[in-house]
């Protein structure tokens, strides 16, 4: 059954209201009308039910025949602190980690980052468009919440915001000692989780001496080097095979 996601205010008593390409999408594409029924999501992990009573050019209007909690958020709330790739990876990692279960991804400008981002206005059309990619994946792979892109930081802010967080991880390709295995173990339901994800280049000597001191653990993920684009992907579904999210 077709999903969409609508913000809060749209529902109001037992109606909500689709506006935007949705409604082109649901007329156009799918070719719904009067009666069909589809899943609305509000982005706060509730679903509904409903039936379309309307459709106009503009707005779909639908009621409500039930709701229920989403059974497809994962039970921790992960970030993911991703180095900046060049060309259309950065689109495949905000997919594919949207279908495994991400809650937030935070682009971050490294010492290795290629991308030049060349002023605000840039910088808001790339944004626009990684949260358009996280939509459409949401949609597809029924989550019950749509992962939020963050605007670009550098690296001193990344590792700042990640060392309040439960568990840190930061997966590196000379850590030979540090098992993600091991420390998993220690992961409980409910916790704030990050992974530090660095560019093609990876993480240079000094950024992981400052994610050392800033208690990062710094894990192996293994004997074979792993691209940017699968780097995280893989410890996120480690990370949800763990702790019963897959």
């Amino acid at each position: 059954m077709p999903k969409f996601f609508v913000e809060p205010e749209k529902i109001k008593g037992n109606n909500i209201f689709i506006h935007g390409e949705d409604v082109n999408h649901i007329t156009k594409v799918l070719r719904l009308d009067q009666n069909d029924i589809i899943i609305i999501c509000d982005g706060n992990g509730k679903d509904y039910t409903a039936r379309i009573e309307e459709v106009g050019k503009k707005e779909i209007k639908t009621k409500i025949l039930d709701s229920s909690d989403s059974i497809s958020e994962p039970p921790v709330y992960v970030t993911l602190y991703q180095g900046i790739p060049k060309a259309g990876k950065m689109e495949y990692i905000i997919q594919k980690t949207t279908e495994l279960g991400i809650g937030k991804i935070v682009p971050v400008i490294t010492r290795r980052t290629v991308v030049k981002i060349e002023d605000k206005k840039s910088e808001q059309n790339k944004v626009e468009r990684w949260q358009k990619i996280a939509y459409e994946a949401a949609k597809q792979s029924n989550r019950g919440k749509v992962p939020h892109i963050a605007h670009p930081i550098n690296f001193e802010e990344a590792i700042k915001q990640m060392s309040t967080m439960d568990i840190k991880l930061m997966p590196y390709e000379k850590e030979y000692s540090n098992s993600l295995k091991d420390i998993l173990k220690v992961c409980t339901e409910g916790q704030n989780i990050g992974i530090f994800i660095g560019p093609e280049g990876g993480f240079d000597d000094d950024e992981v001496r400052k994610s050392q001191e800033a208690n990062l653990n710094i894990v192996s993920l293994g004997p074979r080097i792993l691209r940017t684009e699968t780097a995280g992907a893989a410890v996120l579904a480690i990370l949800m095979y763990e702790l019963g999210g897959m």
